[in-house]
C-alpha cells in the first residue's frame, strides 16, 4: 500500500461537511458537492447551471396555491388510486441534471410509478407531471431555465401556474420539444396522463387571495 494512501484516507475521513446558507447565493458549486451539502434552515436552495440560488420560504399566497393544486390531485387519487403513486412537493423531491449541473425542487411533482431500485433515485425517477407556481422574481427560472431542464430530464408535462397573468401554461412533451397550451379560468384542464382529472387553475388562483388575507391577519 503506498504511504500516501493512509494520509489521503485520513484527510477524507475528517473533511468538514459542506454547509450552504443564504450568504452563498450566487456561489458556484458542482452538483456532486451541492447534492451532499447540508443547508441552513429557513431558506430554499436550488442549483441552477452550477450556481446556488437561495430564496425565501414560500409566502402564504404561494403556499395556499400549492395546497389547492395538491388537493385536486389528492382527490383524484382517492377516486383512482391506481393512477398516482406519489404526490410530492418542495423538499420532498428533486430533479438532478448532471449535464447542466442543476438541482431543482418543483413545487409539486406527480409520480405515476413507484421509485426505482437505483443508487441515485433522484437522477432516474422521473415525474410524469411537475407544477411550478410563479412568484415575483421566479419568472425567468420558471418560464426559461426550468422549461429547458424539465424537457431534458424527461418530464412529460410541465404546468406553469401564473396568478399574475391569471393563466396556466401547459407544456406537453411532443417528440423532443414542448407543445404549448394556455388554460385560463374557468376552463378545466384534462390531461391524458390522468384520465378523469379535471384540473381547475381557477381554484389555485382563488387560493392566492386567501393567502393574501392570511398575510394581513
Amino acid at each position: 500500500m503506498p504511504a500516501g494512501t493512509v494520509r489521503q484516507r485520513a484527510t477524507k475521513r475528517y473533511r468538514r461537511p459542506i454547509v450552504v446558507g443564504p450568504e452563498d447565493n450566487g456561489r458556484r458549486m458542482s452538483l456532486a458537492d451541492f447534492d451532499k451539502a447540508r443547508a441552513k434552515e429557513g431558506y430554499l436552495y436550488e442549483l441552477s447551471r452550477g450556481v446556488i440560488i437561495v430564496s425565501d420560504v414560500p409566502d402564504w399566497p404561494h403556499l395556499y396555491q400549492i395546497d389547492a393544486a395538491r388537493e385536486q390531485f389528492s382527490a383524484h387519487r382517492g377516486r383512482h388510486p391506481e393512477q398516482i403513486s406519489i404526490i410530492a412537493g418542495g423538499s420532498d423531491c428533486k430533479v438532478l441534471l448532471d449535464d447542466l449541473q442543476s438541482e431543482r425542487h418543483p413545487d409539486l411533482s406527480i409520480y405515476l410509478d413507484p421509485p426505482p431500485q437505483a443508487k441515485n433515485v433522484w437522477a432516474e425517477w422521473i415525474a410524469a407531471i411537475v407544477l411550478e407556481i410563479v412568484s415575483k422574481g421566479s419568472e425567468h427560472r420558471d418560464y426559461v431555465l426550468k422549461r429547458e431542464e424539465y424537457l431534458q430530464f424527461g418530464i412529460r408535462e410541465y404546468w406553469i401556474l401564473d396568478v399574475f397573468k391569471s393563466e396556466m401554461l401547459v407544456l406537453r412533451r411532443y417528440g423532443g420539444t414542448w407543445k404549448e397550451e394556455i388554460v385560463c379560468p374557468p376552463k378545466l384542464y384534462r390531461t391524458p396522463l390522468l384520465p378523469g382529472l379535471k384540473f381547475s387553475c381557477a381554484k389555485v388562483f382563488q387560493a392566492a387571495k386567501k393567502g393574501r388575507r392570511a398575510n394581513h391577519q
